[in-house]
């Protein structure tokens, strides 16, 4: 289906209202059906909180750590913290 053919069917005159609506529901679809998933490796560095994440990022589906609560050098998923923190964080600002 063309770009013309869907702005006939919903009725929209402007092209590039009708583009900017396009891609903002292929962007709602990739958020839904994770259909590109792209993985992203980098090492951690010691006394380092905050890293950067990719601009095109749209969500994270798992953070994993070489030995995290094991002794058998295997990447293990670090559980993802629901509600607020018992200690106060000294980092944030």
């Amino acid at each position: 289906m063309t770009v013309q053919e869907i702005m006939e069917r919903v009725g929209v005159s402007d092209t590039g209202r009708a583009v900017a609506y396009i891609k903002d529901a292929l962007e709602e679809l990739n958020t839904i059906s994770e259909t590109h998933i792209n993985t992203e490796r980098f090492d951690i560095t010691e006394n380092q909180r905050f890293y950067e994440f990719p601009n095109d990022m749209i969500k994270v589906l798992d953070i994993r750590c070489l030995n995290h609560l094991n002794a058998d050098s295997e990447y293990r998923s670090i559980p993802r913290m629901i509600g607020e923190p018992i200690r106060k964080d000294a980092d944030a600002n």
